[in-house]
């Protein structure tokens, strides 16, 4: 009996001493009020100026930019058709980085998703291997990579290109959120050195450039324990060349190091990342530990808030920017289908130019298109219109985009007029110089978007530049 007693009194002792240790170790969570705060998420947007000005926006690509690109075949080159859903979306911010980095954990903690039971799975193990996209909806569903492809409504259309295999990686996740109602968020599988691409399926780099291309916001995530950098990792940042103004590092998880580790990793991270980042000026990094759980004692609690909120400020200024930026995008790509429409004008002359009775049009285009330099194509379209050097697309890029569209297909540009729609080339021409710095201008006065009021809204005014840095 009294042996039965002592063990009870034992397993007792055991059991407060377990429960003890429980509560002494429980994590506290964090306060996450200043997200809110930051993010100015309790503030009503002006939904019907917001709507308007996207209504102009998607009549001005219609009449004045999308012909041009059907007449000249300019998808075809660069591949890159814009969709109604993607000029409607809302800014896209990208997660990238190794595996196991934290970019779920974070995506949880901005969301306020943590032990609820629609957040991201998360964990010390490769966890993520589909691209998930996280939006706003009515209510909270997952919608499958094939639903998404089939929607024209929505901006994930063309990915439909890369196959049925990637399809089945691809999920959306959507949910009733005040920041989702204004950035769509996007994690991607983790880059695991060694691993080659036909493993996965699906052509993994090629995915990841579409979304870079469209990113408004790309965050890189490394942990401090796992600065590695691999083959897998160094075509990533070939991939980010030219976006380098959206690029942030997040150094993650930082509160797991000791001040002086940190600052040794923080140095190792810009000393692996320089051969890789190849600008004057180095991109932002943001040092803290983005999860829901309080920062581990004795490190730097402070820097990491300030760190933290530095971060909210700039997704913040993506989100108040959007529809500034948007118009920036659509400006750049008629700049670009006007540069295509001009070329393959300067060809065609070109071509009838050099054709006589007793030539072989083969053959004359074909002299034509292995050297335009000889014939002056490239330099006549800067000597006569006013267009950058800087902005030329790579003459090898026409060897193949001929390849497949014969020269007889293309009319002339001053073929392409009508007596009620007027002429391709000065629709986008009063696009790009007029109507969209005009609506741009509008928005930032505050004044109800028009297209004719030059006088008023300073037609010709420079757009912002969404690829430079606020």
């Amino acid at each position: 009996m009294k042996g039965t007693v002592s063990i009870c009194c034992l397993l007792a002792l055991l059991l407060l001493q377990a429960t003890a240790e429980v509560e002494e170790f429980d994590p506290v969570l964090r306060d996450r009020s200043h997200i809110d705060e930051t993010l100015r998420l309790a503030t009503e947007e002006k939904a019907t100026d917001y709507a308007a000005a996207i209504q102009k926006l998607r009549k001005v690509y219609h009449t004045s930019i999308k012909p041009m690109e059907q007449a000249y075949k300019y998808n075809e080159l660069r591949q890159h058709e814009i969709s109604d859903g993607e000029i409607t979306s809302k800014p896209m911010v990208l997660f990238l980085g190794p595996w196991s980095v934290g970019k779920s954990s974070m995506i949880n903690y901005l969301l306020g998703l943590h032990d609820s039971p629609y957040q991201l799975y998360t964990g010390a193990e490769p966890t993520t291997s589909e691209f998930t996209v996280i939006m706003h909806g009515e209510k909270i569903r997952s919608v499958e990579g094939i639903v998404m492809a089939a929607d024209s409504s929505r901006s994930f259309s063309p990915l439909e290109k890369f196959g049925q295999n990637f399809l089945e990686k691809l999920i959306g996740i959507e949910m009733p959120h005040k920041m989702l109602e204004r950035v769509t968020f996007v994690d991607t599988p983790g880059i695991i050195e060694n691993r080659k691409q036909q493993e996965r399926g699906y052509p993994f780099n090629d995915v990841c450039q579409w979304f870079i291309d469209r990113a408004d916001l790309i965050f890189v995530v490394f942990d401090p324990t796992k600065l590695d950098v691999g083959l897998e990792l160094e075509m990533l940042f070939r991939q980010l060349k030219g976006r380098e103004s959206q690029i942030r590092i997040i150094l993650n998880k930082a509160d797991n190091l000791a001040t002086q580790d940190l600052m040794r990793v923080y140095g190792a991270l810009f000393w692996s990342l320089a051969p890789l980042i190849n600008v004057t000026e180095p991109p932002r990094v943001y040092v803290s530990s983005f999860w829901p759980y309080d920062y581990a004692p004795d490190t730097s609690r402070e820097l990491f808030k300030r760190e933290e909120i530095s971060l909210l400020e700039d997704l913040n200024q993506v989100i108040e920017n959007r529809m500034e930026n948007k118009i920036a995008f659509i400006r750049q790509h008629a700049i670009r289908v006007r540069i295509h429409a001009l070329l393959v004008d300067r060809y065609v002359q070109t071509f009838k130019e050099k054709m006589s009775f007793f030539s072989d049009p083969e053959l004359v285009f074909q002299e034509i298109v292995d050297d335009p330099d000889k014939f002056y194509i490239f330099k006549s379209i800067l000597a006569k219109t006013n267009v950058s050097k800087f902005d030329l697309p790579n003459r090898d890029a026409y060897r193949d985009f001929f390849g497949i569209n014969p020269i007889a297909n293309f009319k002339p540009l001053t073929s392409q007029c009508s007596y009620i729609g007027g002429c391709l080339l000065e629709k986008i021409e009063k696009a790009i110089t007029n109507e969209l710095p005009a609506l741009l201008s509008s928005i930032n006065s505050g004044k109800q978007p028009g297209l004719s009021s030059c006088e008023v809204t300073g037609c010709g005014e420079k757009p912002k530049n969404r690829y430079r840095k606020n």
